[in-house]
């Protein structure tokens, strides 16, 4: 036969031009399934798996972003509406209310506790006057009448305290012992503990020197004279109640005694109070050890309590009109 011209088949040419084509039509021909398109050539359905969960994965942080967003525009918009601050309000007023109840139910436990009936103050002799008395005898009572000044527990003393209060007066011994008077007593001061010591047995008031500072070295002096009479068998309490008070007894009686900071505490020399129920309790303990309290009771004190009235030994100190008016601009 004679040559025909031959036509060319397409799907010849297209499967020898693409090598994917010619790989399906092979795959189909062996009877396997053709791969999917998608999935990108040298890859595998586990890659295309992660790249899914990724992108989620990604709009999923996207969408929490905008609605944390959006939940704090809500809460700004809340925090600045009425509604909100009222919220607010109620919640404080709440802990308040509570606060009260609380506050009046411990003040009706407290109020059923108070004694409404007063109780009576028994005052004690003191023991200093107890001993006077015992060994003085009714002659010497009838004669410390008569000498005035001459009675009373110091009026053995008499001497001695008149000694010490002129040396006192002379020249201050910057280096003296502690508890030993290292300043100048002017003659007011030594005229008023003469009058205390021996007029008044040691048990009242004098008018103060016009200032805490003065009324520190007045207070320094007793204690000078006391710790001969009676040696380490009495303690002194000073009672001021606030505590910028106490700050100049300390540095006052520090000064003028030659006093440490070791010296002032509740096993020490001198102990400090603000409220006077403390002294008290303080003085009862020294006398049931057999020892001697010396109460000093400062000038803006409004007055003596009169369980203090039972101890033996006492002085307060009562201000002028200027020194009161000068305490209240102050405080």
């Amino acid at each position: 036969m004679p040559d025909e011209p031959t036509t060319p088949d397409p799907a010849a040419d297209s499967a020898a031009t693409d090598p994917a084509a010619s790989a399906d039509s092979q795959a189909a021909s062996a009877g396997m399934p053709a791969p999917d398109p998608a999935i990108p050539p040298g890859g595998s359905w586990q890659d295309l798996a992660l790249q899914e969960l990724v992108q989620r994965r990604a709009e999923v942080e996207r969408e929490i972003a905008q609605l944390e967003s959006r939940r704090e525009a809500i809460a700004r918009e809340i925090a600045s509406s009425y509604a909100g601050q009222a919220d607010a309000v109620a919640r404080r007023l709440k802990g308040f209310q509570d606060y009260l109840v609380g506050a009046l139910q411990d003040l009706a436990v407290a109020a059923e506790q108070i004694e409404l009936v007063p109780q009576p103050v028994l005052v004690q002799p003191s023991p200093i006057d107890a001993a006077a008395r015992s060994q003085e005898g009714p002659p010497a009572v009838a004669g410390a009448a008569a000498g005035g000044a001459g009675g009373g527990p110091f009026g053995g003393d008499a001497e001695l305290i008149r000694t010490r209060l002129a040396e006192f007066q002379g020249q201050p011994d910057f280096y003296a012992d502690p508890w030993k008077l290292r300043r100048t007593l002017d003659a007011a001061g030594a005229a008023a503990l003469e009058g205390w010591f021996l007029d008044q047995a040691g048990r009242g008031a004098q008018p103060s020197s016009g200032s805490r500072s003065r009324n520190g070295l007045v207070t320094a002096a007793a204690i000078a004279i006391l710790g001969e009479l009676y040696g380490e068998r009495f303690q002194t309490l000073v009672l001021a109640s606030q505590p910028e008070r106490l700050g100049e007894w300390r540095r006052s009686l520090q000064d003028c005694l030659g006093l440490g900071r070791e010296d002032f505490g509740p096993s020490s020399g001198i102990v400090l109070f603000e409220r006077p129920e403390a002294l008290i309790e303080r003085a009862d303990r020294l006398e049931e050890r057999g020892e001697l309290p010396f109460i000093v009771i400062d000038a803006a004190e409004p007055g003596v309590e009169i369980p203090i009235l039972q101890f033996p030994l006492w002085l307060a100190f009562a201000p002028g009109p200027g020194e009161l008016m000068r305490e209240e601009e102050y405080y």
